[in-house]
């Protein structure tokens, strides 16, 4: 099978090559894969850090080539979204089947490619923070591919969303037409107290968002954009008698098992359009070097698309 390869000798950090095809465990189907959908962490630190010639790559859509032998699973032919550590810009991926969701038939699985990081890390980091219905909730980095889909599902959940974005100007309408009631230049333009935080940039902006929850909040920290520590002032974490029992949590998608389902949810939603993932950049994994340095210079508000072409000599 063809696939992108770890090469740090080439722009980008990515050469398009020969691989084995993957060998399915018992409990994993073998998915031909047609769109794959970028992560800023796989590229930061995934292509600097890995060895040569591993097959990087966290989200992928495509359909299923041979089911799982355990029986369990979507059936050949369906069309389907992945998630694992690894494995997604290549044609063929083993993937287990509790970290896969089918797809609607009629769906852009170039979309829907967008859902298992973003998608599922804002769900999943919204059920840590429990019923948001009528709660004040913000959402930092919100421009990101998983902040708006944090600030539609936190929307959709009921909550007042604030969404935190550097540049309101230039990112507030989008983020209102998302679902967001307040759009603010960072967690220090919070006036009001909120029940709960997403933040998905970490450093600074975590420190100053946990200073925002009200007592009984609990921030969960999804990312790490910031790319450096948190250090909190002195008496940060003692409280008065108002804001007490504040939580900060955090969680591994990789960990969280059975995300079928989530994952099953949310395809269905990008499909029906209840789910909007502004995708920024979309092109052929050819042009994989172009997206990678779009992605690493901070220029995409939202997600970047691969599209796996077919190999001429078997299309």
């Amino acid at each position: 099978m063809r696939a992108l390869l770890v090469d740090r000798s080439v722009p980008g950090g990515l050469r398009l090559g020969e691989a084995p095809d993957p060998v399915p465990a018992p409990n994993q189907a073998l998915v031909r894969v047609t769109a794959t959908s970028l992560n800023y962490g796989e590229v930061a630190f995934g292509i600097r850090n890995a060895p040569q010639g591993t097959i990087l790559g966290w989200d992928a859509a495509g359909i299923v080539e041979r089911a799982a032998a355990d029986g369990s699973g979507p059936a050949p032919g369906t069309r389907v979204v992945t998630l694992a550590a690894d494995g997604a810009w290549a044609e063929l991926r083993a993937v287990d089947t509790d970290l896969m969701g089918a797809v609607p038939q009629e769906a852009d699985l170039g979309a829907i490619s967008t859902v298992p990081v973003a998608g599922a890390s804002a769900l999943r980091a919204l059920h840590r923070l429990g019923p948001i219905l009528g709660r004040r909730v913000l959402v930092t980095g919100a421009t990101g591919g998983v902040g708006r889909y944090a600030v539609q599902l936190a929307h959709l959940g009921g909550a007042q969303v604030v969404a935190s974005t550097g540049d309101p100007a230039a990112h507030g309408e989008s983020l209102r037409e998302l679902g967001a009631d307040e759009v603010v230049s960072g967690p220090h333009a919070v006036t009001e107290p909120v029940d709960g935080v997403l933040d998905l940039v970490g450093g600074d902006q975590l420190v100053s968002a946990y200073d925002r929850l009200a007592g009984g909040g609990t921030l969960v920290t999804v990312g790490h954009a910031a790319d450096s520590g948190e250090s909190f002032p002195a008496g940060a974490f003692s409280g008065g008698h108002e804001r007490h029992d504040r939580s900060i949590v955090t969680f591994f998608l990789l960990a969280c098992r059975n995300l079928a389902p989530d994952l099953t949810w949310l395809a269905g939603g990008v499909a029906a359009g209840r789910l909007t993932p502004r995708i920024s950049w979309r092109g052929s994994w050819r042009e994989a070097a172009k997206a990678t340095e779009a992605l690493l210079g901070r220029r995409l508000h939202g997600k970047a698309v691969l599209e796996i072409e077919s190999d001429p000599k078997i299309a």
